[in-house]
């Protein structure tokens, strides 16, 4: 049986770090949890493989898929959604996510997370979209809010409307991730506090955090979401507000570029701690009658 996220902090694992969580199981200071990219995994043995079940062993596994292509109008990516299924069984991570996006159509692949229109045509192909992954898997997935740099002029709908009907219509969650947020708030224009007022806390299964880079232009700034730096104060205070409504969750420190020493995604996994615990602490205490 696959083991739930904790609520609190974890890492995005990467190869040069795998030793040191290894090492560091039997101390205080360590993650609560990994989370691989399932892709990095497709290949059916080798040293990978080794070391993942070496910490399979330890921690608790999240799967964040990177290759469905769910928003592609000629169906998502079976190759991938097969393999997929194959590490599930081997593995039993305790979460399995994707994103809200399409990478592909029927002639080409691209290494980008495109965003979707959110209209209802768009929303009905999704939900079905995540039906078969989750007939095949046999579990209910996550799906993440994208980072933007463009809308739709034909949306019907926002972005957190759009969230929530395919969430309750496709019996998914939701992967809420945190820097997302200020990244397409600040790249389309919206309001990074209502974004976060509207999120239901009952979707959402599993929090990442992550830093992104900065282009300043005459138009105003663009945020990138390259996953190469510490979190932004923004994207903390965001975090702040969130779980204060809706307590602990699985929190993930996310870094995908510019990998830093271990010790240094450590401490960001510490401020994950510390903020957790801060908000437990705030937390109104009822008194106790006789």
């Amino acid at each position: 049986m696959p083991r739930s996220l904790p609520p609190s902090g974890g890492i995005g694992l990467k190869s040069v770090h795998y030793q040191n969580v290894l090492d560091d199981a039997a101390e205080t200071k360590r993650p609560s949890w990994v989370e691989v990219h399932p892709q990095n995994y497709f290949g059916d043995g080798g040293p990978a493989h080794r070391w993942l079940t070496a910490i399979a062993g330890v921690y608790p596994l999240s799967f964040h898929s990177v290759g469905l292509s769910l928003g592609s109008a000629g169906g998502l990516n079976a190759d991938d959604l097969d393999q997929l299924a194959v590490l599930c069984d081997r593995y039993q991570p305790a979460m399995v996510s994707d994103h809200l996006s399409w990478s592909g159509n029927a002639h080409d692949r691209y290494p980008d997370l495109l965003p979707i229109p959110y209209t209802q045509e768009a929303l009905d192909h999704f939900s079905g979209e995540i039906g078969k992954v989750q007939d095949r898997l046999q579990r209910s997935i996550l799906i993440e809010n994208p980072s933007r740099y463009l809308s739709y002029r034909d949306d019907a709908m926002s972005e957190t409307d759009f969230i929530d009907a395919l969430c309750r219509k496709a019996g998914c969650g939701l992967l809420f991730d945190i820097n997302n947020v200020e990244v397409t708030a600040t790249n389309v224009g919206l309001d990074m506090d209502a974004y976060i007022d509207a999120i239901d806390p009952g979707i959402v299964g599993e929090i990442h955090l992550a830093g992104h880079a900065r282009e300043d232009h005459d138009s105003g700034p663009l945020l990138i979401d390259d996953h190469g730096s510490t979190v932004s104060d923004i994207s903390w205070n965001l975090y702040r507000r969130f779980i204060t409504r809706a307590g602990a969750k699985p929190t993930l420190i996310e870094w995908d570029s510019n990998i830093p020493e271990y010790d240094v995604l450590m401490a960001e996994v510490a401020k994950v701690e510390a903020t957790l615990a801060n908000q437990q602490a705030s937390e109104p205490r009822h008194a106790i009658t006789r």
